[in-house]
């Protein structure tokens, strides 16, 4: 059958194609009437897939060719969208509101464009055929009156609210957090309308709300029967039988660096000098495969979940914790199954010689990252004396992943240096404390340790000419690379090499903005102007890295895409993997890539959602406080205000009654018209918080007034006449041409 669809795809793809109805492809291929119903199938296949369009007279053709884009619809709380084409070398189309058709968000789409795109101005479109709903259940809260009630959604991306008759309430309540089934999707002057099949509870409630982004991001915390029931008869020891045929590294010195918290433990390093000056770096992973068999119930659940969920208050895991947290993890002084990256390093952080094998392991500590760092850094003398037998290893370790950071930086990896948030919350899910986390040599250790790992892995595979997945970056567009150039300008900073940019050009401009007022917003542009890293059978390179090849093997426990390629590393070291084989992973791999993309971008999305919620709801009860901040960034309608516990929030420009303030575009900053006050990027700033909404999960501040004056005031005065008066001379300049 596949055949026979790429034989339709090629032929519509010709160029002399133009749209055919069902009889004439039928008799231009060749196709006997007893094979009608197979044709027709296939047909119907390629349009669920967005690969051939039919159009209302019934004919068909590739959608390119009839100026339709494929592709998945972002929603806006404002109503309108864009469409994300699947060829990524499209741009986005526009599609106003009234034109999306009864599309809703992450749907996937056929839009059909009415306007190009000029200068500055997206593409513009209208929905004409809907492939796929993405949204079969949505979270929100109920609101009911007397004879009909409405689910508002939950994500402000979805618009419209889901009408709900009288018989379909099931008992919700008023204000209560619900999951409404949609029965009827929406057209275009009607709501959709649903039925409520679960009542969360009122919104009020301790939990409600995180369990209301699980269900709204399709997170499971159950595991099927089917899977529980494998999983349970999975042995917790290693036994004797299981070892055979394994090296057996259960004398070698290892250990195992992770968070406090952390139950899922799976990678250990190890370390060693060699008699030529060379590290041998030791790099053990959970040998997950052997017990999560391809096709079994806990692998297609695992492949469903694509990674584990690591949220404020849960981790939801991709595998059962009788395998996350048990056999699987490497816990310390118990025999473990494991893969082994073996790899002698020069002093210049070169792989000079590897080796892969199945092992057996037993770790002989469980570090945290704090222990090590105070080991190393604090020389904690009761620590020091707890791990005498391993403190010459962690030594080696931090001297070896220096090295291994300096070779990155040089050869132009971007190493973005964000600040991330630690909630802490009591035992009913309350955010008591918000703080920085800090990032130290020790986490440094075992990133560096890693990152070669997989770059070794991804390499070997790849000159081995197998079937693989990849974590590919692509090179950015270099449209957005030359709007970055034309906004860093504009602080004083040139970037070089825009249509064919390397990533050293960009790492060079982040070390030039190192610990500057503009750091932070510089930073963010051109994380924006970069494209996402994702998973793909194809290897493209690494971008970010600056990684000729790179793929994720360390962490199998907790990403598919791990434990898919630990199965073809097997077969191949094996020599089992033939031509059937190869075959079937070449067809399978493209499709499993996608899926663990998609599903890592949800996971992202809720992390993401959960924190920014504690961090409100932290910000709730501080209601009337004032405290110190920094201007992170400044807009049209206000700046965002960052504190020292990483909590950011918006200074309205409405708010700003003192003075009316103006944006100035061209140095990123608000001046008073009549005080000529100037509020910049990086100014420290006092605010008091005004509100925190938690349904909306934004933070309001009003600003302070200190009362001093700002002692650079007279730079930044002659800073914007500097600006304007070199305005006017390109003004004249152009005047002249």
């Amino acid at each position: 059958m596949e055949d026979r669809k790429q034989r339709i795809l090629d032929f519509m793809t010709e160029e002399a194609y133009k749209p055919m109805l069902f009889k004439e492809l039928a008799y231009v291929l060749d196709v006997p009437r007893s094979d009608y119903n197979e044709l027709k199938a296939i047909l119907e296949e390629l349009e669920s897939e967005g690969k051939i369009f039919r159009t209302k007279k019934d004919r068909y053709g590739i959608p390119e060719k009839m100026s339709l884009v494929v592709g998945r619809l972002q929603g806006n709380e404002r109503g309108y969208g864009f469409v994300i084409p699947d060829d990524e070398e499209l741009k986005d189309i526009f599609i106003p509101a009234d034109s999306l058709n009864g599309a809703m968000h992450n749907d996937r789409v056929v839009a059909r464009l009415n306007k190009k795109m000029t200068g500055d101005k997206s593409a513009e479109g209208e929905i004409v055929r809907i492939i796929k709903r993405a949204n079969r259940t949505v979270v929100g809260t109920f609101e009911s009156s007397r004879y009909f009630g409405f689910v508002v959604p939950d994500d402000p991306r979805i618009s419209g609210d889901i009408f709900i008759p009288k018989d379909e309430f099931n008992n919700a309540k008023h204000g209560y957090k619900v999951v409404a089934e949609i029965v009827k999707w929406p057209e275009k002057r009607r709501n959709a309308e649903g039925r409520i099949i679960e009542i969360i509870g009122d919104k009020y409630d301790p939990g409600n709300d995180i369990v209301s982004i699980i269900k709204s991001y399709e997170l499971s915390e159950e595991f099927p029967e089917d899977v529980i029931r494998q999983a349970d008869a999975i042995p917790d020891t290693v036994s004797e039988d299981m070892i055979k045929g394994r090296r057996d590294l259960r004398d070698l010195r290892m250990v195992t660096i992770d968070g406090e918290d952390a139950k899922d433990l799976d990678d250990a390093v190890s370390i060693e000098m060699l008699p030529n000056g060379n590290y041998r770096l030791g790099v053990h992973i959970a040998d997950v495969s052997h017990y999560v068999t391809e096709n079994s119930p806990l692998d297609r659940e695992a492949l469903k979940r694509g990674t584990s969920v690591y949220l404020v208050d849960r981790v939801i895991p991709m595998l059962p914790k009788k395998l996350s947290n048990g056999i699987c993890s490497l816990n310390p002084r118990v025999d473990r199954l494991a893969f082994t990256v073996m790899m002698d390093i020069d002093k210049k952080g070169k792989v000079v010689n590897h080796e892969i094998f199945e092992s057996v392991i037993n770790i002989d500590e469980r570090m945290t990252y704090t222990d090590v760092y105070k080991i190393l850094v604090e020389k904690d003398k009761e620590l020091i004396d707890r791990y005498s037998y391993l403190v010459d290893d962690f030594l080696k370790m931090q001297e070896l992943a220096l090295i291994l950071r300096q070779k990155r930086m040089e050869r132009g990896a971007i190493d973005f240096d964000f600040d991330e948030a630690k909630i802490i919350l009591d035992e009913k899910g309350r955010p008591i404390d918000v703080k920085r986390y800090e990032i130290t040599i020790a986490n440094k250790i075992i990133e560096e340790f890693m990152l070669v790992c997989n770059e070794t892995v991804a390499e070997h595979f790849f000159w081995s000419n197998v079937p693989f997945v990849y974590r590919i970056h692509e090179d950015p567009d270099p449209e957005k690379i030359g709007s970055l150039a034309e906004f860093v300008h504009n602080f004083g900073y040139t970037l070089k090499g825009i249509n064919k940019i390397h990533p050293k050009a960009l790492q060079q401009l982040l070390e030039k903005i190192r610990g500057k007022n503009e750091e932070r917003i510089i930073s963010t542009a051109m994380l924006r102007s970069l494209q996402k890293a994702r998973y793909s059978s194809d290897n493209v390179g690494h971008f970010g890295l600056a990684a000729k090849y790179y793929s994720h093997f360390t962490s199998p426990i907790r990403r598919y895409p791990d434990l898919i390629i630990h199965r073809i590393m097997k077969e191949y070291l094996k020599g089992q993997l033939d031509e059937n084989r190869e075959e079937y992973f070449q067809k399978n791999l493209p499709e499993i890539a996608k899926q663990c993309s998609d599903r890592e971008r949800a996971a992202e999305e809720a992390e993401r959602e959960t924190e920014d919620l504690k961090k409100v709801e932290f910000m709730k009860e501080r209601e009337g406080e004032i405290f110190e901040g920094i201007i992170s960034g400044v807009t049209s309608f206000g700046m965002f205000v960052e504190l020292e516990n990483t909590i950011e929030g918006l200074v309205r420009l409405s708010s700003m009654d003192d003075d009316y303030y103006v944006y100035n575009e061209k140095m990123y900053c608000l001046i008073g018209e009549r005080t000529r006050k100037m509020y910049r990027i990086g100014d420290r700033v006092r605010v008091q918080l005004a509100r925190a909404d938690i349904p909306s999960k934004q933070i309001d501040f009003v600003l302070v007034d200190t009362g001093e004056e700002d002692e650079h005031e007279e730079d930044h005065m002659e800073n914007l006449s500097a600006e304007r008066e070199k305005s006017k001379k390109n003004a004249k300049r152009k005047k002249k041409k």
